[in-house]
């Protein structure tokens, strides 16, 4: 399933792959589509197996039987997610689009560059003391902390973040030594970031619109003073999250596995 459905025919492949390693026997691959093409794939498995009571009838084997299904899905929720936001019109999350209304395509596994800088728009007041972080606990209004911050760095935000407005950090919190340690230590890995439509408002008022989240392997992080960023590359993910019903989200490369059958 970790293949659908953008590769149907690498999933097969594996399909068999994995029932040739557990025993082989007679097998089926099908694919199915719910809310995308290909989204679900099922795989039946027939093999002799000896008949230890059926002996008893001078049956020396029966035939038995297993099918499983699971479905690929974009996220409605999402758990573990990175505090550092990505702007739907940074360039390398836009390498082509799909879908009704159209939605970027990441340029999945190529180099680019998180910039964390204020994110104030010349002859406008909103986003003023906005530097790229974002509070992701709906049920604390107040400034977060930077440990706090690393914290959701280092192991993810205990608990499923849904799409909608949620409130800046504000200050260059990334230039804290907590937070340095935490990216450090995330070096090499694939964390979850939001991806947002707009900000408005100032401060800790001002409010990020997420509309989706992205995948993003970290290479290298630097900060000083008030400005900093994050190198690494866009990739493919599955991710621990509520399954979208409509296929929204997936071409952001973050699905969501359920086994249905």
């Amino acid at each position: 399933a970790q293949a659908i459905p953008d590769e149907p025919g690498t999933a097969a492949a594996l399909a068999v792959q994995y029932v040739n390693k557990n025993g082989g026997g007679g097998r089926k691959v099908t694919f199915s589509s719910k809310n995308v093409a290909n989204d679900t794939v099922s795989v039946e498995v027939k093999r002799e197996t000896p008949g230890f009571f059926a002996k008893v009838l001078g049956i020396d084997s029966v035939q038995v039987g297993a099918r499983a299904t699971a479905r690929a899905s974009g996220l409605d929720q999402a758990k573990w997610v990175a505090p550092i936001t990505v702007n739907i019109k940074h360039p390398k999350l836009n390498c082509g689009s799909t879908g009704t209304p159209p939605r970027p395509v990441p340029c999945f596994g190529q180099p680019t560059q998180l910039d964390l800088l204020n994110l104030k728009a010349p002859n406008s007041s909103d986003a003023a003391g906005a530097f790229g972080l974002i509070n992701l606990d709906r049920s604390d209004s107040g400034s977060v902390g930077s440990g706090t911050l690393a914290d959701w760095v280092t192991r993810g935000f205990d608990d499923y973040m849904d799409k909608g407005i949620y409130t800046s950090v504000p200050s260059a919190k990334f230039n804290d030594s907590k937070f340095k340690s935490a990216l450090n230590f995330r070096r090499g890995d694939v964390l979850l970031f939001p991806i947002y439509t707009t900000i408005l408002g100032t401060g800790s008022n001002a409010e990020y619109n997420v509309v989706g989240w992205v995948g993003f392997e970290v290479s290298d992080y630097q900060a000083s003073g008030s400005t900093g960023w994050v190198r690494g590359s866009f990739t493919k993910v599955i991710w621990d999250a509520v399954q979208s019903q409509s296929g929204a989200g997936l071409n952001y490369g973050a699905r969501a596995i359920q086994l249905i059958e």
